[in-house]
């Protein structure tokens, strides 16, 4: 079978296509054809050595797929041979084989793809965790997300709408805006055009934003945080932009507000039984049509460092998926 290596730490273009032996499961694992693997901004960060933790070298990138069960270890009940299933790993999914433990996956719900149940686990997972566990939105309150054209900004837009929130959507264009509104933003702001104080000021009438969901991190975070209601729950989901802000420590007692840290994988790790929840209730609303992955665009496993670079240069929209199998 063919997968991406990374070999040593770089930039995308540095990662290369390997043919390896085909996967077989050991006790308690499930070994999958994968169909399609989402694509991530950790991603770029792990194969560069700058992200939360960095696996032995060499490794194959790629944390949520979604595939076929090809073989089953022993021990395993729950699935077998010819399943479609979805499922969120360390490493390893760009690839066309995987082998992962049976706690990981999950069966593909009924009329589902493969490429949006590709784009559900990590996106959704971590806006999920971010909005209602995290910041506890609720119905009524009003949510700005920074970066909202983005594959966990689009995310959280859908699920604040879910929960009965009003959203206002901030991106770099008025094409990723048009796509935020597709999703249900309520308003938009272009921070490239627009002053971000000013313009949040206007969308809620000088009151300011109940939660702040912010995977950008750099020049807006200060501006967005001094704009934030009484109370407020500003989320730090990332830092896209490159930048860690920075933030003075007298704006969150001037607004007796709360910066939230957003750790979706440890949260995952720790507490499963949480998780698994929140994953039953985003698929329940998947099948309502509350929720739907927006998926820009489809590469194929050569083109792996494109799509990464892609990802890098902030030029996707939503998400984007690896077809390992072409």
């Amino acid at each position: 079978m063919k997968a991406i290596v990374c070999k040593s730490w770089g930039l995308p273009d540095t990662l290369v296509v390997e043919d390896l032996p085909d996967v077989v499961p050991g006790a308690g694992q499930v070994s999958i054809d994968v169909q399609a693997a989402g694509v991530n901004f950790p991603d770029v960060l792990i194969i560069q050595g700058k992200y939360q933790f960095k696996p032995e070298l060499p490794f194959t990138p790629g944390s949520e797929l979604a595939g076929v069960v090809r073989a089953v270890g022993e021990g395993v009940t729950h699935f077998k041979v010819g399943d479609k299933v979805l499922a969120f790993v360390s490493q390893g999914a760009f690839a066309q084989q995987i082998t992962a433990s049976e706690k990981v996956v999950m069966p593909m719900p009924p009329g589902l793809d493969f490429d949006t149940a590709a784009a559900i686990t990590l996106t959704y997972g971590t806006s999920h965790h971010a909005v209602v566990d995290r910041a506890q939105l609720k119905a009524g309150e009003t949510m700005l997300v920074l970066g909202a054209a983005g594959g966990v900004g689009l995310a959280a837009i859908e699920i604040g709408k879910a929960l009965g929130a009003r959203v206002i959507a901030a991106a770099s264009s008025d094409e990723k805006l048009a796509i935020c509104k597709e999703h249900g933003a309520d308003a938009t702001i272009n921070y490239s055009t627009e002053d971000l104080r000013e313009a949040i000021k206007t969308a809620t009438d000088g009151k300011g934003p109940d939660v702040i969901y912010d995977p950008v991190g750099g020049i807006y975070a200060e501006p967005a945080f001094r704009s934030i209601a009484w109370r407020g729950r500003y989320l730090v989901i990332g830092f896209a932009n490159g930048e860690i802000p920075k933030l003075p420590l007298n704006l969150p007692l001037l607004k007796g507000a709360s910066l939230v840290g957003v750790f979706w994988g440890e949260f995952a790790r720790r507490e499963p039984k949480a998780n698994q929840a929140a994953m039953r209730e985003l698929l329940g609303w998947m099948a309502e049509g509350k929720i739907k992955p927006h998926i820009s665009g489809r590469y194929a496993l050569a083109d792996t460092p494109r799509a990464l670079n892609d990802m890098a240069a902030r030029k996707v929209t939503g998400k984007v998926v690896i077809q390992p199998q072409k």
